[in-house]
């Protein structure tokens, strides 16, 4: 592994060696249960998903554009989509209100992205007052779904999945699958990667994302992967990939990695999705025992749990107010508002960590409430039911979509 040939030292094909790429098409080919074999020329390798996200986002949209996402998600997506081409997010709202046609909270429904979509196409987005004409409706271009999800840690069922794929292709949408969570799935639930899709509707559209850094926990090795079947997408995107290739001892290291499959089956996965297990038994029992409900994840590294109750009110100032509280207390918990969630009161909480430091994470938590809760209410008008009612508005009176918003009190919120 350690043994580096003379053109590993060379600049490289800016798509990635082709020997690293044959060892990913192989490695996805089989963990994400393909539907058929990965062609590696399909593959394009940068240093990281960030880069994927930014090249890929930049590619398939024109300024000004938007792509779906369903809300809260993974805040640093809306960086990524809009440091090259300026794109921005159309949230579609997830509440943790459980209603008869959903079978559990913050679930996602075709019905909510149809909503979502029509109600971007109607918004107003420029005016000129020197004639009073106005110019409306965001041309929404993509849909992006993380799966395993973050920070919910659901995952989406194959029905689902395939609904969107279809409503996406009904609009002529694009399809980004972020499955950087793939293989930290540590419950009995089946995990449907749309590489194990049988039949896209739209395989042209639809591009697949994964990375080493959370199921191989090389957050620091900065290697991401996109795979797509559309040439002129790819030709494009490898325009963009001269400026974010990995160098090429990493590509060779990790492919001796992907290679040993005796070792990923019989010790990495099972003692990895063990112990991330255990973590998070450990996690959620204590959390329970502080009096705070979690909601149920069978995928990625952390938990999604609901402080509502411990709010001086039902208000995103007051969410800000108790994390502020945390981080005094040495607690690095990233707030629902940097996951642009609609209801103040969710947190969450990673758990990819030693049990030691789960024990204090919780010890802490515990000491923290009990003195917060203590502290006299200066306001407490707004009921749960408003904030479920009422996400956050911007002066239109319409949810905010924007990642402008509040950025003074978000930038130094810091969530991976």
């Amino acid at each position: 592994m350690n043994y580096l040939e003379p053109h590993l030292f060379q600049y490289s094909d800016t798509q990635g060696t082709r020997s690293f790429r044959e060892e990913i098409a192989k490695f996805l080919t089989d963990y994400a249960r393909a539907a058929k074999a990965l062609n590696p020329e399909h593959i394009t390798v940068m240093n990281g998903c960030c880069a994927v996200f930014a090249t890929l986002s930049t590619v398939l949209c024109d300024p000004g554009d938007g792509y779906l996402i369903p809300a809260p998600y993974y805040g640093g997506i809306n960086s990524k989509t809009w440091l090259y081409g300026g794109i921005q997010p159309v949230h579609v709202p997830l509440s943790s209100e459980v209603t008869d046609e959903e079978g559990h909270p913050f679930q996602l429904t075709v019905e909510k992205l149809e909503a979502a979509l029509q109600s971007a196409k109607k918004q107003v987005i420029a005016s000129c007052s020197w004639n009073e004409r106005q110019y409306t409706g965001i041309r929404v271009r993509a849909l992006i779904l993380i799966n395993p999800h973050n920070p919910l840690g659901d995952i989406y069922p194959a029905q689902l999945l395939k609904e969107c794929l279809e409503f996406a292709h009904r609009y002529e949408l694009h399809v980004i699958m972020d499955e950087i969570y793939m293989l930290s799935v540590y419950d009995d639930t089946t995990f449907t990667s749309v590489l194990s899709l049988d039949c896209l509707p739209d395989p042209e559209r639809t591009h697949f994302m994964w990375g080493f850094s959370k199921d191989f926990g090389m957050s620091g090795i900065r290697v991401g992967v996109l795979y797509t079947r559309n040439h002129e997408i790819r030709k494009a995107v490898n325009q963009l990939a001269v400026f974010h290739s990995c160098p090429g001892p990493v590509q060779h290291v990790l492919s001796q990695f992907l290679r040993d499959r005796d070792w990923l089956d019989n010790v990495f996965f099972p003692t990895n999705k063990k112990r991330l297990k255990e973590a998070q038994n450990i996690l959620v029992d204590g959390l329970a025992d502080v009096g705070i409900p979690v909601l149920k994840s069978s995928g990625g590294l952390y938990v999604w749990a609901d402080f509502r109750k411990f709010l001086k009110s039902q208000t995103f100032e007051a969410e800000l107010e108790l994390w502020q509280k945390l981080l005094d207390k040495k607690l690095l918990i990233s707030p629902g508002k940097a996951f642009y969630c609609y209801e103040p009161g969710w947190f969450r909480l990673v758990f990819s960590n030693s049990v030691d430091i789960i024990y204090l994470c919780i010890q802490r938590l515990e000491q923290m409430l009990h003195s917060y809760a203590a502290e006299p209410v200066t306001n407490n008008t707004s009921s749960t039911a408003d904030a479920l009612c009422n996400p956050e508005k911007d002066s239109s009176g319409k949810p905010s979509n924007t990642q402008g918003k509040d950025v003074s009190q978000l930038k130094n919120i810091l969530v991976y």
